[in-house]
Formats: C-alpha cells, structure tokens, sequence
C-alpha cells in the first residue's frame, strides 16, 4: 500500500496541523488556543471512529507495515491533543479563579500528572508496552532519586503545603520570625523570593520558610499600624500633653484618619511623661515617611505649646537642673519663623530682622475660613499655632487635601507672584499666624533686584514639588521666568492694599524679634 493512498495519512495530517496552528497562536491568547485545540481534537476523534480506530486500546496485528505506522501515529497524535485540551482547561480555570500561586504551582503539578498520564497511555495503547511492570520497576528508581533529593523534595512538598495553607499570596508583605520582612514576587517549587525595602530579592527555601513563624502584614487588608514613644518633661498636666499629642496626629497628611489615631499616656514620673502614638498607613510602604512625619508634628507641636522633650533616662542632668517654669522656655518668634522659611534665605540676617518688626498676629477659632480656592493672599501668612486643613471642591462637601502645622506657611504665590490659593484653607482648631504683607516685602526686592531671581527659583521649586492644580480662568506658572515675570508685575504696583478675609479673630498688633 502506497503511503499516499493511506487511509490513515489525513488523520495524522489533522494532527501535525493542530500541533503547527497550536504553536503559532500566541500565549497571551490562552481562550483562542484552548478552542482551538479542542476542535483539533474532535476532528481526530471523528476520524479515528470513522476508520474504526480505537485509541483506548492495543493496536490490532492485521495492518501492514505503513498502516501500523500511521495508526500509531494517529494514536499518538490524539493523546497528545487531548493532554493539551484538558492542560488548557485547567490553565483558563485558573485564570478565571485569579489564583496566581497556584498558576506557579497547581498548574505545574496538575501538567506534570496529564503528561505522565499520558506517556503511560502511549506505551499501553499504541506500543503495547506492559505498563505495570514498567511502574513497579520505576520504583526503585523512585526510591534512589528520592535519597539523593532529599532536601530538593523537602522544599517541594513544603512549597506544596504552603500552597495548602495559603498563609500569603503574591504581592502581600510578611515578615519572620527572624527578621526578614519583604514583599512576596514569586513562589516556585523549591524558593519564594522577597523584594525587600532595599530593592534586593532574597530567596527562602520553602522547607526553611515552613518552619519559621511569620506575620502577614497584608492581611486581611493593606492598611499597617504603627507606635512611637514620646518622652516629654513634666511641666504641664498629662490632659494638655496629650491634647498636643493628639493635634500633632490629626495635622498628618500621610497616616489613616479612619480608623483614628490614639494617643495613650504610658507612664508618668519625676522626669518624663511617656506617650504612646498608635496611627495607620495605607500600606507598609509608608512606614517611614509617615514615622518622620510623626516626629517632625510632635516637635513642632511641641515647641508651639511650650512643651518640652524629656531628657533620657540615662541622662546625668538631672530635674533639679533645668527651668520648672514654662515662661523661661524659648519662645517661637517671628524672626525664628522666618529663619525657616526657604524663600526668605536669599535674605540677610539685618534683612530678615528688619522683616520680621513689621510682623502682626492673627488669631482664627475653629471652623473659620481663611481663604477660599481661587482667592489671592497678599501676605505671607506663618502658622504659628494651631491647625488648619486645606480643602478642595464646594462648600457642601469640601474634600480635605492636606494639614498645615506650626511653621507651615501659605500665601506666598499671592504675596510674590499674584497667584490664588490652591485650596480652601479653615482652621481645624484655634489657630494663631504670624502675617507679612505685600508692602513690607516689596521693599526689599525694589532695593535689590537680583534676590528676586533667588527667590523665584525656591518659589518654583516649591510649586512643582507640591504639584499644585490650576484654578478656572487662572495660567498655571511653575516655571522660573514666568513667576520672575509676575513677580515683576506685581511689585510695579507699590501700593497694594493687604486682603485678608474678615473671619480672621483678635486685634492685630506689631510683633518685635
């Protein structure tokens, strides 16, 4: 029988096309491979009954030579799709159910058990190979090759246990017992590798993860808690600390407000009131912005109240030493303010005091406006006590943005550029601000004209920094030259009237350095 005229030779055709299409589709497209196969593998079927091929069983000894060949083939053709159609339903399970450790793991064992599954039906079927003594054979080997793996087999039937237990999935953050904390990025059979905060992979063998402790700090949702511990000197009643304590939390731009921090006195004696701060953050990636955010409220809080920091317990100095009397403390003047402050550092000292004699007081109680989105603040304005939240959006359901603390300012972009607030700012609780107006200022840049370049330079640096969006009808200038520009133009009118909204409480008086 000529190979050609074979009535076999389109089935092994069917086949080898179903292997060539299967190849060519891409791997992203898991659905169009899977329909495709599974059509491949009904024609085959179809074929085979229709020749009255059973590939189920033994192949008959009444074929020629090329005939048995073929028949082979065809048998072997058609294990082989039906592996990859049952594969490819597993594969879309998978993807469907969004379980991507077992996508690493399940899909590789249940792959090797389908192949497996699949040469022994080979040699059973099509060779006639006696496939029960060929496994109890396999055997021995089993038992060598396990001896010889022994770690190797301990790792993958830990990875197989943790897979089980589900303790962590890909992408939650775990830390051991022994320290190493980082975000999970792969699970295999033998390793699951962590990105740690320095960027670095460290692989853990599963045997050695499986006997370590270790804690999910992703679960069951993202959010992370935090301590610190304040020590504070007891010159004021543990009520005003934590009051203190607690505006320094609620003045943070970076922890959760929901659930709401917690400020608990942990211990009281001659030398220190000790407070714990418990806060959230969204993730665990802000653990350390938001722990330096803490400590930089707490001793602006601090200072602004008066209170001052506990000296260690191993400190020789003892309390006998240092002043009972708040008064003698070092007060927060204006011209300390203005030494913080980046733009003025272009300034002289003589410049900076001259500046701040001509600082007055503004007091707002809590709930008043200080400005609105969109309006322009001619002065600079320097929190000196107090908090106040920046909103953004209409008056009947502002969206908080932001938390201004003491030795934040605002209204430099109206003071040097003529440009309007970004947000919405109201005092979240009693506030005091040092003011300078525009006409106090504007002396000093009339009188040297090439500090105005310096102090467009910081200006922009800090308006990019802070990203601010654009108000209706108002240009968006971030750049050097542009606020150079406008700063130009605004300091060619020297007689600006200072604006200020009415709310703002109390009399305004001249503050010396």
């Amino acid at each position: 029988m000529s190979w050609w005229n074979a009535p076999h030779l389109y089935m092994v055709l069917v086949g080898l096309a179903g292997i060539v299409v299967w190849h060519v589709i891409p791997r992203r497209l898991s659905t169009t491979r899977l329909i495709v196969q599974i059509a491949f593998f009904l024609t085959m079927s179809v074929l085979l009954l229709d020749r009255a091929v059973i590939p189920y069983e033994p192949t008959r000894g009444n074929e020629t030579t090329a005939g048995a060949i073929l028949v082979g083939s065809a048998k072997v053709l058609w294990w082989v799709h039906l592996a990859w159609a049952l594969i490819g339903f597993v594969r879309i399970y998978l993807v469907f159910e969004r379980k991507p450790r077992e996508a690493r793991l399940l899909q590789d064992l249940v792959v090797g058990i389908v192949y497996v599954g699949m040469l022994l039906c080979i040699l059973a079927f099509v060779f006639g190979a006696p496939v029960g003594t060929l496994i109890a054979t396999s055997g021995v080997f089993a038992i060598i090759l396990g001896l010889a793996l022994q770690n190797t087999l301990g790792d993958v039937f830990s990875g197989i246990a943790l897979n089980l237990g589900r303790p962590y999935v890909l992408g939650d953050w775990i830390v051991l017992s022994d320290g190493t904390e980082g975000r999970v990025v792969e699970t295999n059979w033998r390793s699951t590798h962590l990105l740690t905060l320095a960027h670095n992979v460290v692989a853990l063998p599963n045997s050695f993860l499986a006997k370590l402790g270790l804690t999910n700090v992703s679960s069951p949702e993202e959010s992370h808690g935090l301590s610190v511990t304040i020590r504070l000197a007891p010159t004021r009643m543990p009520a005003l600390v934590a009051d203190v304590m607690n505006a320094a939390l609620q003045s943070s731009n970076i922890i959760l407000k929901e659930p709401p921090p917690v400020v608990a006195i942990k211990g009281l004696d001659a030398t220190a009131i000790e407070v714990d701060l418990f806060f959230r953050v969204a993730n665990v990636g802000q653990r350390i912005p938001a722990t330096n955010e803490i400590f930089d409220l707490v001793y602006r809080h601090s200072k602004s109240t008066g209170l001052r920091l506990a000296t260690p317990p191993s400190s020789s100095i003892l309390m006998s030493d240092l002043p009972s009397d708040t008064a003698n403390f070092p007060q927060v003047t204006p011209i300390k303010l203005i030494n913080a402050i980046p733009i003025f550092s272009a300034l002289t000292d003589s410049e900076k005091e001259a500046l701040a004699t001509t600082v007055t007081v503004r007091t707002y109680r809590k709930g008043d406006i200080i400005v609105r989105q969109g309006e322009m603040l001619p002065s600079l304005m320097i929190v000196r006590k107090g908090i106040i939240v920046r909103e953004r959006g209409e008056d009947a359901h502002p969206q908080e943005v932001g938390h201004l603390a003491p030795g934040d300012f605002f209204g430099e972009t109206g003071l040097l550029a003529g440009i309007g607030e970004t947000s919405t700012l109201r005092a979240f609780s009693h506030v005091v601000i040092y003011e300078i107006d525009q006409q106090s200022f504007a002396s000093l840049l009339l009188d040297r004209p090439e500090m105005a370049e310096d102090v467009a330079a910081v200006l922009a640096a800090r308006m990019s920094s802070s990203n601010p969006s654009g108000i209706a009808g108002q240009p968006h200038t971030n750049s050097k030259f542009a606020l150079l520009k406008a700063m130009r133009t605004v300091f060619s009118r020297r007689s600006v009237p200072v604006r200020l909204n009415a709310s703002g409480q109390g009399a305004q008086e001249g503050i010396k350095p």
